[in-house]
């Protein structure tokens, strides 16, 4: 009897383990407040990642304590402090969405630490990307510094709308999405470009370096695939 309960006690142990990772194109990820899976897009296979709200709620009401969370795959066993970080993306817009100015969320996660407690991360709005507002162009790409430096602390006066830009995106396209971290400086490349459309002058993160992450948030369905890292 005792030696079935280990034996039940350690199935149990391997599916609960099993549960919170996912192998993709040779890589093990993490999952972190995402539902995430291998999925088939237009005939090729494509990692899926959408936010998880029974992980994390959100409530439209308080945005800065709801969005911008550690809602991404982390790749395991991964340390970068310098180098390049490319993945294609593509996001497409829940249907029905749990938020009514949901923008397609999408991008990625760096200097994650091992709680996902600290890390950094620049992402995209794809629907802002192609909007007739130029307002809301200009909010096509973010970057954000987790916990102490959200969306909505960064876009005050006092930032001077460093840290959000326009870029050429939209949603259910794919984009090539790179990102070269240089000592104090990042720099975004998207599809492929000779000149970086964003660059981050001044990084609020805690961090030096750490792992790297595939993040969607609210409304998002997320697809990344061809994720490569080069080390400097």
């Amino acid at each position: 009897m005792t030696r079935v309960l280990i034996i039940m006690f350690s199935l149990i142990s391997f599916f609960t383990m099993s549960a919170q990772t996912i192998q993709f194109e040779n890589k093990q990820f993490e999952i972190s407040n995402v539902k995430s899976s291998v999925a088939d897009l237009k005939g090729e296979k494509v990692l899926k990642i959408e936010r998880d709200l029974n992980k994390i709620p959100f409530d439209v009401n308080h945005l800065e304590n709801t969005v911008d969370e550690p809602t991404f795959v982390k790749l395991s066993n991964e340390n970068i402090e310098n180098g390049i970080i490319e993945v294609k993306v593509l996001s497409q817009i829940q249907n029905p969405s749990p938020f009514e100015f949901a923008q397609g969320f999408i991008g990625l996660a760096f200097n994650i630490n091992d709680k996902n407690t600290a890390f950094e991360a620049i992402y995209l709005r794809p629907k802002a990307g192609r909007s007739e507002l130029q307002f809301h162009r200009n909010h096509s790409v973010q970057y954000y510094a987790y916990p102490d430096f959200k969306f909505e602390k960064l876009r005050k006066e006092e930032f001077k709308g460093q840290y959000e830009t326009y870029a050429d995106v939209g949603l259910d396209e794919w984009i090539t999405f790179r990102l070269e971290l240089k000592k104090e400086k990042i720099f975004l490349y998207i599809n492929d470009q000779k000149f970086p459309s964003f660059i981050v002058n001044e990084r609020k993160g805690k961090m030096k370096s750490g792992s790297i992450g595939l993040w969607v948030d609210i409304g998002t369905i997320g697809y990344f695939k061809d994720l490569k890292i080069t080390k400097y």
